[in-house]
């Protein structure tokens, strides 16, 4: 039997429901193990912190970094995100929502089997979910993050299963999806 972490790494664009498919498969009891990320950015309105990221000092972050404790680490508009080995589990399947260069990242490591999943759902259904997400939403942000994933979507660069996130029991049909590449 192969010794590596077993990570499920979901990705898409903004809005697709990647954080809430994850929310719902951690509730389920299984043997899932969620993944927290790491990250410099503030928090939201929404967010708890080491639940959601955890949430840290960029010095804090720079430190994690040159101890090697990341297996991944990108930036994103003057922020940093990262994923500390100390999040996964050999015994578990860990589950956590990445980026595109994350997920490549990770794909090299010799240490990681990764299975990237793309989380689809319609612009409409994305656009709503992002006006609903906070009371007061930023508007300009939520458009430059729908610019964004054009181009960021355009050409992924590996290759990974895609799931669409319709309504309904989605996370149900998300686990046996994982349970189907898994085995």
């Amino acid at each position: 039997m192969e010794n590596k972490y077993k990570i499920i790494a979901l990705f898409g664009k903004s809005g697709a429901g990647k954080d809430t498919l994850l929310r719902d498969l951690d509730n389920l009891d299984n043997n899932y193990k969620k993944i927290i990320t790491t990250t410099t950015r503030p928090k939201r309105d929404y967010e708890k912190d080491n639940i959601d990221y955890h949430f840290i000092e960029p010095l804090e972050f720079a430190k994690k970094i040159l101890n090697g404790d990341f297996i991944e680490a990108t930036s994103f508009n003057d922020w940093f995100y990262g994923t500390d080995i100390h999040e996964l589990s050999l015994e578990n399947i860990n589950i956590g929502v990445f980026n595109i260069q994350a997920i490549e990242c990770m794909l090299d490591d010799p240490c990681l089997k990764v299975y990237p999943i793309y989380i689809d759902a319609s612009d409409k259904t994305r656009l709503l979910r992002n006006l609903n997400r906070e009371e007061e939403p930023n508007c300009q942000e939520i458009c430059r993050r729908f610019l964004a994933d054009l181009k960021d979507f355009d050409d992924i660069p590996f290759k990974y299963y895609s799931f669409k996130n319709e309504d309904g029991l989605k996370y149900f049909k998300l686990d046996s999806f994982i349970q189907g590449i898994i085995n």
